[in-house]
């Protein structure tokens, strides 16, 4: 697949803007377990906040096919950077675009698009994970609003975000038509941060446990119409799904690259790793496998573009992709022996931040059966 020179200045945009600022300090922000503010900004100015969102509302308005390109860039300078960046453009801003109204994308979409507000998304919560139709957040209607109560686990930038997508049980007898989608600000009183998760790897990302307790929001807040927020979750995951694999390249890339220039420069033996067989077939199947997921999740982009369902495809690239970048990490530690072990260099933190690809948006369990049902 080829890409028009759009898209190709974007991504090139984008990536020398990773190299120049991301790169260089997300060691320390590993260190820190510090929000990089300043690199938001600079990537919202570069319009990667709302990549897919309509220019009238703010955004881009260009497709997930370019949505995939920039989050592999921002992957390969840092992991938890480009997860904040994702949830952000999908699921928040997918969920505003195809089901906010002309009210809610204005008060919410706009600025999420134009960086001025960073999203979260809280569905997980401590008794549900994959399964979604088990939450038990609950939205009570209350005169002109509505009351939240509940908890939600491991929620992207449920501290440092401005705004979440909130799925809550609305109808308890409804099963998975009794579930709805709110807009909750953050700062709504009764919007809580329990505690922050002290994560394996990006640590550059905050990772929250929310707890609602008698968090009140106007009835406005609520997106589509009651009974949809299943749908509306699941429906949003499709294009969260390619992000995450995208990320999977990303860092999978960047930890390939350094290994490369590594065992170029590694002499042993009389000669570079590099030219020995051993390592250099290694690295020959590492760059195999990368150009494999960046296809597949080129390909389930330009369907999700085109309007053609890609449940299917999606699942194919975050698995693959996912899981893919788990070894391809591996094999570069590998290739650098004991350096590739300590953290003077930068492949056991790439290594920490991108195991978690196998997790979100749906475990690799869960992309398998997906896969299954589509082949039933």
């Amino acid at each position: 697949m080829l890409l028009n020179t759009d898209q190709e200045a974007i991504r090139d945009a984008v990536r020398a803007f990773a190299q120049a600022e991301l790169w260089p300090n997300a060691p320390q922000w590993d260190r820190d377990h510090s929000f990089p503010k300043a690199a938001h900004e600079g990537l919202a100015a570069l319009g990667a906040y709302g990549i897919c969102v309509p220019e009238e509302d703010g955004g881009a308005g260009l497709d997930y096919l370019t949505l995939a390109l920039v989050l592999e860039e921002i992957a390969a300078g840092d992991g938890g950077t480009s997860t904040a960046i994702s949830v952000t453009n999908c699921p928040v801003n997918a969920i505003l675009m195809r089901y906010g109204n002309a009210a809610q994308r204005k008060q919410w979409l706009q600025p999420l698009a134009q960086g001025k507000m960073l999203g979260a998304f809280c569905l997980t919560e401590p008794q549900a994970g994959s399964d979604a139709s088990s939450l038990r957040t609950t939205a009570r209607k209350d005169g002109d609003g509505y009351v939240i109560d509940g908890v939600k686990q491991f929620i992207t930038s449920g501290k440092n975000g401005q705004v979440a997508i909130v799925i809550a049980v609305t109808d308890k007898a409804a099963g998975k038509r009794g579930m709805s989608a709110f807009i909750v600000p953050t700062d709504a009183p009764g919007y809580n941060v329990a505690r922050l998760e002290d994560k394996l790897g990006q640590h550059s990302s905050d990772t929250a446990q929310i707890n609602f307790d008698g968090c009140r929001i106007p009835a406005e807040n609520l997106i589509g119409q009651e009974g949809e927020g299943y749908k509306i979750a699941l429906g949003a995951l499709e294009g969260g799904r390619i992000g995450i694999a995208a990320q999977s390249v990303g860092m999978a890339r960047s930890a390939f690259e350094f290994a490369v220039n590594y065992a170029k420069e590694r002499q042993a033996f009389g000669g570079s790793i590099f030219d020995q067989q051993a390592v250099g077939f290694r690295l020959a199947e590492c760059a195999t496998q990368i150009e494999a997921a960046r296809q597949l999740i080129w390909h389930a982009a330009s369907l999700r573009d085109a309007g053609v369902p890609c449940l299917k495809e999606a699942a194919m690239a975050k698995l693959f992709a996912s899981e893919m970048a788990e070894r391809v990490c591996s094999a570069a530690i590998q290739t650098l022996g004991g350096y590739g072990y300590v953290n003077d260099f930068p492949l056991e933190r790439i290594y920490r931040d991108v195991r978690v690809c196998q997790i979100y948006e749906g475990t690799s369990d869960i992309q398998k059966l997906l896969i299954q049902r589509a082949l039933a």
